[in-house]
This record gives C-alpha cells, structure tokens and sequence, in this order.
C-alpha cells in the first residue's frame, strides 16, 4: 500500500521500539508508550462515566418527570390551540390540591391529583409501573385513588383498604366548627416508579377530586399537558407565555435538582477531559526527545530537498498516530468496560445499584457523545504535537550534521 512520504517516515517513528536503536531510545519509547496508555486510559474512563452519568439523568428523567406535570396552563384553552403547540403529545382536564390522607396508623401531607384515566394510561409511566390495580379503577363517584408503594408503606395500607383525604383549600361548616373537606376514599392501585415523588402524590378522578373541592362544575380546573421530551418544554412555553396564560413547568418543581445533576456531568466531564489533556501533552516531552534525537534524519532529509513544511508534517503525524493508538485502545475499552459494567459487578458481587429493582447501574451510552470526545482527544494530540514539529522545521542541517 502507498504511503505519502511524511506519513511513511512518521509511522516507522512512531512504532520504533526499544529493540531497535539505543538506550536513549529506549526510554523515548517509554515516555512514548506512558503518554499513549494516559490517552487510553483518560477516554476509558470518560465514555464509562459519561454513559453511568447519562443513564442516571435518564432515569431521574423518566421517574420523576413520570410523575410531575410537564406543562400546567390554569386556564381554560382551546384543544386547537393546545395540539399546535410543538412537542404536545396529548393533554387532559387536570387538578391539584393540597392533602392530607390519613390510615389508621398514620397521616401524611401529599399533592392530590384530579386526572383522566385514559390520558394517564396512555401518556405516563406511571400506568406501567402499577403494582396492583390500573388507572381503569378511577371511574366518577367511584372515590378510588392510586397511591405509590412508598407511602402505601409509611401508612401500612394496601389495595383495598381506606384511606381518609382531607382538603386544605376547601371546607364545610359543621356542628363543631368550620372542617377541612374529606372523604373515605378506597385504595384501587399502587404504584412504585422508584423515585421521591412515591410518596408525595395520589391520583383521584377529577371529578371526585372537584367534588371534594366543593367546585362541581370544575371551573378550576387545569390543562395538564404531555410533551415528547419534557426537556423541550421552552418550545412549548413561549406560544402559551405569548398568550398571556398562566403556567407552570416541571422546571419548578424539580429544577434545582436536575440542574445539579447536569452540573455534576458537566464537572466529572470536565475533569476527565483534563486527564486527557495531561496524557496528550505528555506527548510534547517524547516528540522533543524524538526531534533531539533524530537531529542527523532531519538534516539528511533536508539536504536531499526535503521542505520545512514537510519536516513538520511528519512529527505531527506521529504524534498524531500515537493518538490514534491511545484512543482507539481507549475507545474499545470504555464501550466494551460499559457494556460489561454490570455484569462484571454483578459476578464479584459488587453491591451498587441505582435502580429500584436492583438492575445494577444504569447505562446510557450515547455514540454521537462518544465519538465526539474520542475526536476532542485525538484534536488535542494534534495540537500537542505543533511545539515539537516546529522545532524540528527549524533545525540547520549544517549544525545537525557538525554534531553526528
């Protein structure tokens, strides 16, 4: 196969071993060889992060935003306005109170939700996380509610049981007084998506939930909407902002926390990108000893017309091929280490695992996001080997030559 030249003298450079010239050379070959396993090295441990870092966003994503509203616009709007929007999947009649439901062993504070059971089946995960019961249970005057695994645990209740909901933001007056608004309610469904909001929220018939609001007619009532992607919400926001309707986002309820998760991504990336950049720049050091040391090379090569420019392409190529090993050795490792990350751990009985069914770690290996740093690195071994090439296309053969 035909080589240029440039490439063919930078490839018999880089593989030079130890076997094949001095001492010297010898521990060039080793800072060589060190630099290439810090590249292979920083991009494994990269790809596997990012992929661990991705799969936990992913699954905060699905757990969380299953749960909580998208969009909310708490106003009546028009089904037409609403299915234009972009990344609208669907949307329903929506209401939430503040409650407080109460078993025989225990109270606690929740969001009531008032939904459709059509909507919810077909538009969240949550139906597809039932453990008993479906969404099909919450019928009108039915007084059914779902309920998640964690709070049907705090309150020691299960499918069947009663549970009392009481309703801060409506009241009755009664012989002893004005009384929060409540209800025996009956237990048709538990849910456990493994998230924080388990506990938080249960699900009622809107029509119950107005009932129990004392607002029968619903003039209340919200439009919830399901978007696609609830990362694109700002696509959706700005016609409904534009038309002067209020709204809420999942943004404020569960903002802060995935900001601190995408902060906590964006510094371990940075991090290990720095690592990277620290083996490709130990490349500096190895290509100035190979420029020392084949001053007599490059003098001859000149001598015989060689140009400056071309000099300098040949150290570039070889730092460049040296990248090319590093990160093609780390590009293999990190997608073969990620793929056989859990069951690896899995046989040494490493107890880690996010999930809640004990999965192990979640993976979520994005290849747009993996070749790009695999590029970024072996970018940077180009840029590391500008220095030595330089100083290579300014030797004077007469200088090189006097000292052979």
């Amino acid at each position: 196969m035909y080589f240029p030249l440039p490439a063919f003298i930078a490839y018999r450079y880089a593989k030079s071993g130890p076997a094949q010239s001095s001492s010297q050379n010898s521990f060039v070959s080793f800072i060589n060889r060190f630099s290439v396993a810090g590249i292979a090295l920083g991009l494994t441990a990269l790809i596997i992060v990012l992929s661990v870092m991705n799969g936990f966003e992913a699954q905060l994503k699905q757990r969380i935003l299953g749960i909580v509203p998208h969009i909310e616009i708490n106003a009546p709007v028009e089904e037409s306005f609403v299915m234009g929007l972009p990344n609208v999947v669907a949307s329903m009649p929506f209401r939430e109170a503040e409650a407080v439901v109460q078993s025989r062993s225990d109270l606690r504070g929740v969001q009531l939700h008032g939904v459709q059971a059509d909507s919810m089946t077909q538009h969240t995960m949550v139906a597809h996380e039932m453990q008993q019961g479906s969404f099909d249970s919450l019928t009108a005057g039915s007084y059914n509610a779902i309920i998640g695994r964690a709070l049907s645990m705090q309150l020691n209740v299960r499918a069947g049981d009663k549970l009392r909901v009481m309703v801060a933001g409506a009241s009755v007056y009664t012989p002893f007084g004005r009384m929060p608004s409540q209800r025996l309610v009956t237990i048709s469904g538990v849910f456990d998506m493994g998230s924080q909001m388990d506990d938080k929220v249960i699900y009622m018939q809107l029509d119950d939930v107005n009932r129990l609001l004392r607002d029968v007619s619903g003039k209340n009532t919200a439009t919830r909407l399901f978007l696609d992607d609830a990362f694109l919400y700002q696509d959706t926001l700005k016609p409904i902002v534009d038309a002067d309707l209020p709204v809420r986002t999942w943004r404020e309820r569960q903002g802060p926390l995935f900001d601190a998760v995408k902060m906590e991504k964006n510094m371990m990336f940075l991090m290990l990108l720095l690592i990277i950049a620290v083996a490709a720049f130990n490349l500096v050091s190895s290509l100035v000893m190979v420029v020392s040391e084949k001053q007599g090379d490059i003098a001859v090569l000149q001598t015989q017309g060689m140009l400056p420019i071309t000099i300098m392409t040949v150290f570039v190529l070889n730092g460049l091929f040296n990248g090319v090993k590093g990160a093609g050795i780390g590009l293999v490792a990190g997608v073969a280490i990620t793929l056989l990350l859990n069951p690896v751990m899995s046989l040494l009985n490493v107890p880690i695992a996010l999930s809640s069914d004990g999965q192990g770690l979640p993976i979520d290996m994005h290849w747009l996001q993996i070749v790009s740093v695999t590029l970024f690195s072996l970018l940077l071994c180009i840029v590391a080997s500008i220095y030595p090439a330089r100083r290579a296309m300014k030797t004077q053969p007469s200088q090189a030559l006097q000292n052979e």
